[in-house]
């Protein structure tokens, strides 16, 4: 390659003033401005693990709602039962996610939604519940495991990523609900399952939000595991496995690969217009 000569006007980071240059042409000062690994954040053991948490905190969602569709397709609780807890615990919830801010006039509001979705969801149940007949019932367990694993991996956990989709991760975790809603006794239990899952998966998220610590977690893995163990040590054992690759070994190799991420910002990247600021 030849050197530009005295002749030719010095070399510009512009196509259109490099006309006297070779097509392929780089000259040294193109990679002055590269850098390496610009604006990397480095996270320790301990933040790694709080961040984990947020998985495990939405993974024991999961777990209590399947738990409740246990108790109901085993009928070891009434739906009644399950409708008027679910019912209680959603007006406290409401009040709590509230607070001092509660409004008479949008308390109404929101309660005139809540009784018309309940109308139409009571409504709708009978259909929902005969949905899926035709399909046998490994075949609905096992559509609804990669479902609700959908709804994990899509749920928003704070972090902004373009994997996150609040849409996908609702409706995921709506559509498992109404597969194993086919699967319970009556129009009824499924109706009391699909208002379970809202609660769970549609306004439960605001007030772990809201409420959401180390403690809260561990509280939610305590009760989740007295209830796994009333049902099979095996699926016990494995909702802990869960939880330990969650919380402890998944930490831990984020942080070990930190040393190993190398990011290269040069001119061929993207230009950002900065807008400046006039007063």
């Amino acid at each position: 390659m030849e050197a530009p000569t005295t002749s030719r006007k010095p070399w510009k980071k512009n196509l259109y003033e490099n006309a006297d240059y070779e097509d392929n042409y780089t000259d040294p000062s193109f990679l002055k401005d590269m850098q390496t690994n610009r604006n990397l954040k480095t996270y320790v053991p301990a933040e790694a693990f709080v961040g984990a948490t947020r998985l495990s905190q939405q993974i024991c969602v999961v777990t209590a709602f399947l738990i409740v569709f246990h108790h109901l397709y085993m009928e070891r609780i009434g739906a009644k039962q399950i409708f008027c807890q679910s019912a209680i615990g959603t007006i406290v919830g409401y009040f709590i996610y509230a607070g001092r801010d509660i409004q008479l006039a949008k308390f109404v509001e929101d309660s005139k939604t809540a009784f018309a979705v309940l109308v139409f969801g009571f409504i709708f149940s009978p259909l929902l519940h005969t949905l899926t007949n035709s399909i046998s019932t490994d075949t609905i367990f096992s559509m609804t495991f990669f479902v609700l694993v959908l709804h994990l991996i899509f749920f928003d956990y704070g972090v902004s990523a373009a994997l996150v989709s609040k849409a996908i991760s609702l409706n995921a975790a709506i559509f498992g609900s109404i597969c194993l809603a086919s699967r319970l006794s009556s129009s009824l239990h499924a109706f009391v399952l699909l208002e379970v899952a809202a609660v769970f998966f549609a306004l439960g998220p605001f007030l772990v939000r809201k409420l959401y610590s180390v403690q809260l977690l561990v509280a939610s893995i305590a009760v989740c595991c007295f209830f796994l163990y009333t049902i099979s040590h095996i699926v016990l054992y494995t909702y802990i496995s869960t939880l330990a690759f969650v919380n402890l070994f998944c930490p831990w190799l984020f942080v070990r690969l930190q040393k190993y991420k190398n990011n290269i910002n040069g001119p061929w990247d993207e230009a950002i217009v900065a807008e400046e600021c006039t007063s």
